[in-house]
């Protein structure tokens, strides 16, 4: 009996998502709930898994085809899939001709083309070619990736060949379906270099394991290979940090033995520069800020908080908290609720603006900051006004966990009325965060930072902590983003005020 495997729910703003990574092939055994395929979409990657024992019977839609919302992108055969086994034969058998017409030397031109983009999105970029005119290539060998606004598509080789001719290099704009290179399908090239492209074949599929495209895009500019760099993620995986630390050891340690071997007249510092064209995706990253910032009348107002009562009450009850409620007491629950009550006082805080009306929101849901090796991202704790400090510890925790893990799901992504940012433990002592629309403010924390204060005519040296709100003067007046700076200070510095709600 044959199941489908298909594509998840997909929140109401995305309109369709990309396969990414198959991790299993047709006639393989999988287990319930094992993990069949990677589905990414303009936010976060979904597993999609298994949802019985069986046999993989076929894939339907290939790595880098756009998917809607509950579409069949597979079959999964239950029991010993004896059915999938024959059909899986059957395809053997018939893939065999090709191979066999392509072993005889046919010498048949096949079109290397652009994938199928999704509705939105009406052009894509060449972002880099993984092999260079004349050289061998295997079936399914990644060639190429082509970069649009939200993902890196691979377009592999139709047949063991010879890539014959590129169409377009690197950096050139190109439609769905543009023909951008030419494999001459035969085994003369092939043949004398198998060793080669399997071995070139092996390591296309040990790279994709432990770097994404992004990084592995990042290698290529570079001239680096995923082998050359010590990775530091989860399972030894490579990230962009790990690259860019490597780029930085690489240029101190050759700076030394350029200064030798230069015959130029000696000058100050590192003159060297190095252009590099922008990614289309950091390139809409960028769009996107600029349109954050020109889209709404954006304000920063600032204040400072004594940190001390906070500093003093987790002092003093720390250990009994942890030992209660299996967390640790942060900072972040104070935040949270202080934000949350401070809310509840002044509504257009929490309230946005959709085309002429305002949306008042008369729930509190909250986003926050959280780092993860893929960057920043701002999941949501939702209904804060019904969670007390040690739920929004654990919530937080929880959250971390699965961003670290990469783990974190469309649902824990979506929504937010405001959100919190927490600089402070990058070091940062004053910023001017951006919004993130449609939300209308958000909130920056700071370093705490020991200071000489004033209190009652006498100086002390008090942990002090700078707070930043950014607003939309659209919607928020200066009164009321003042009013809920200063609620927040108040809440902060007098925390019996949270147990009390004055």
């Amino acid at each position: 009996m044959a199941i489908d495997i298909k594509v998840p729910q997909l929140p109401e703003s995305v309109a369709d998502a990309t396969v990414a990574t198959w991790h299993v092939k047709p006639g393989d055994k999988v287990s319930r709930d094992q993990n069949l395929v990677d589905i990414e979409t303009d936010k976060v990657v979904l597993e999609v898994v298994a949802p019985e024992d069986g046999v993989i019977g076929e894939i339907i839609a290939e790595e880098g085809t756009t998917v809607g919302a509950d579409e069949v992108i597979g079959k999964l055969e239950k029991g010993d899939g004896a059915a999938a086994k024959t059909d899986a034969k059957a395809d053997s058998k018939a893939d065999d001709k090709p191979a066999a017409k392509a072993a005889s030397g046919s010498g048949e031109k096949l079109q290397v083309k652009v994938p199928q983009l999704p509705e939105s999105v009406a052009d894509a970029t060449i972002a880099t070619w993984h092999v260079k005119a004349g050289e061998a290539v295997t079936r399914d060998q990644n060639l190429v990736d082509i970069e649009t606004d939200k993902v890196v598509l691979e377009v592999v080789a139709p047949a063991d060949g010879v890539l014959a001719e590129i169409k377009q290099d690197e950096g050139a704009t190109v439609a769905a379906d543009d023909v951008i290179g030419i494999v001459e399908a035969g085994a003369a090239a092939a043949a004398s270099s198998a060793p080669a492209q399997e071995s070139a074949a092996a390591d296309d599929e040990g790279d994709s394991e432990v770097a994404g495209p992004a990084v592995r895009r990042l290698l290529a500019e570079h001239g680096l290979k995923v082998a050359d760099v010590k990775g530091t993620g989860k399972g030894g995986r490579v990230t962009k940090e790990d690259v860019e630390k490597h780029v930085k050891g690489g240029a101190k340690a050759a700076a030394p033995a350029a200064q030798a071997t230069s015959t130029a007249p000696p000058a100050a510092g590192d003159r060297d520069q190095k252009r590099v064209p922008m990614t289309r995706l950091r390139k809409t990253i960028a769009k996107r800020l600029l349109e954050a910032k020109n889209a709404t009348a954006m304000l920063t107002t600032f204040n400072e908080v004594n940190m001390k009562p906070i500093m003093d009450l987790r002092k003093k009850y720390k250990d009994v908290f942890e030992e209660r409620h299996d967390t640790r007491l942060g900072f972040m629950g104070f935040y949270v609720k202080a934000v949350t009550e401070a809310l509840k006082r002044f509504p257009e805080v929490n309230a946005s603006i959709d085309g002429d009306d305002i949306v008042y929101h008369n729930y509190f849901d909250i986003s926050i900051a959280v780092s993860t090796p893929r960057g920043l991202v701002t999941p949501v704790l939702r209904d804060t006004d019904k969670m007390s400090i040690a739920d929004v510890e654990n919530g937080i925790r929880e959250l971390a966990l699965k961003g670290r893990d990469g783990k974190l799901t469309l649902d824990d992504m979506q929504g937010g009325n405001f959100t919190i940012t927490n600089g402070g433990v990058f070091g940062s002592l004053l910023s001017t965060p951006i919004l993130n629309p449609p939300q209308s403010a958000i909130l920056g924390m700071h370093k705490i930072q020991d200071r000489p204060m004033a209190v009652d005519g006498k100086v002390e040296i008090l942990p002090m902590m700078y707070l930043a709100l950014s607003y939309d003067h659209r919607i928020i007046d200066g009164k009321e983003s003042v009013g809920f700076l200063v609620t927040i200070k108040e809440l902060l510095e007098d925390p019996q005020r949270l147990l009390l709600d004055i």
